[in-house]
């Protein structure tokens, strides 16, 4: 009788970075700048491999879906940050709060198991050259793309559905600044125990799975590269890979420390900053920096004319270039 006399949560209040107050618009500055170049430079190496037919390759389609999910990935969680630091709106509702838990694990493991994917890709087409092109059809891209949305939505499931049931009679303050399993679970009023397990089993599946594959891929390649002769056929096989394998590093590498190590640390939401934030802005200059298709693709893109052509001169349009185009 007595669990009926508890007050039962109904929406929880983000503590986020309450104690960097005098910071709140400098973060906030920092935050929505970064969160402009992700969205547009993710937005704009998408447009490049849809638009552009040399990109059409089974590789940059699967950079393009990446590119995708990040977009997604980061519209979960930095809008509501963005509130947090200029408006101070703090609170969520309960089930705005799992709905962003819930889509925020989901999209997490699908980019998880999209690196894994990325990186067979790779494999096979260092490995089987010739059988490449058979193999990865336009079909079984599609397959191998949708795969990891449905892995993402059925794992990240199992843990949010195991939290949901907790108790939440009291406490409503979560030490981050978005709704995550560990911090949600910590102020509950039941017992955490069998989530937390379930949290790191279903992390371990979700993160160490695809990372191993990744790491047995890459073995394999490397193995492979290692024969080559040539410097320079070592350095052009390689330089197909350097980039994702830079992405996984990073992604995976925070990933795991938050994720699949014991809960609870005062410093798990500054190490979601990087994978949440920093991570995804360096995703697009990472794939366009260090691919010379991509960097050819933006040379003779119209899009980058467009571009090129609105210049401006402090506050003022170079009128004569205009004149000289106009001509």
């Amino acid at each position: 009788m007595a669990d009926i006399n508890h007050t039962m949560v109904t929406e929880f209040v983000l503590i986020a970075f309450e104690d960097l107050h005098q910071f709140q618009i400098l973060l906030f500055m920092v935050v929505l700048l970064i969160y402009i170049t992700c969205i547009g430079g993710n937005t704009i190496i998408y447009l490049l491999i849809k638009l552009d037919v040399s990109l059409h390759m089974p590789m940059y389609y699967f950079i393009s879906v990446f590119a995708i999910v990040e977009i997604i990935f980061v519209s979960i969680i930095i809008p509501k940050l963005l509130d947090i630091l200029i408006a101070a709106s703090r609170k969520i509702s309960f089930t705005g709060c799992f709905a962003q838990l819930y889509a925020f694990n989901s999209l997490g493991v699908a980019e998880c198991y999209l690196l894994a994917i990325m990186a067979f890709d790779r494999d096979l087409a260092i490995n089987n050259p010739l059988r490449y092109p058979s193999i990865m059809n336009k079909a079984f891209c599609i397959e191998l793309a949708v795969a990891p949305w449905i892995i993402g939505f059925v794992l990240a499931a199992i843990p949010t559905t195991v939290t949901v049931e907790l108790e939440f009679c009291g406490p409503n303050e979560v030490n981050h600044f978005f709704c995550d399993l560990a911090p949600i679970q910590n102020i509950a009023c039941s017992n955490p125990c069998l989530s937390n397990l379930v949290t790191s089993s279903t992390a371990i599946l979700a993160t160490m799975v695809p990372f191993l594959t990744i790491l047995g891929f890459y073995i394999h390649i490397i193995a492979t590269i290692s024969k080559i002769k040539s410097t320079v056929g070592k350095q052009k096989a390689f330089s197909t890979c350097s980039s994702h394998l830079i992405v996984a590093s990073l992604f995976y590498g925070s990933a795991i420390v938050v994720y699949v190590r014991p809960k609870g640390s005062q410093h798990d939401k500054f190490l979601a900053l990087v994978y949440t934030v920093i991570i995804p802005l360096l995703n697009p200059f990472i794939y366009t920096l260090r691919n010379k298709d991509v960097k050819a693709a933006l040379r003779k893109s119209k899009l980058l004319r467009v571009l090129s052509q609105l210049r401006f001169s402090k506050t003022f349009v170079d009128v004569h270039s205009w004149k000289k185009e106009l001509r």
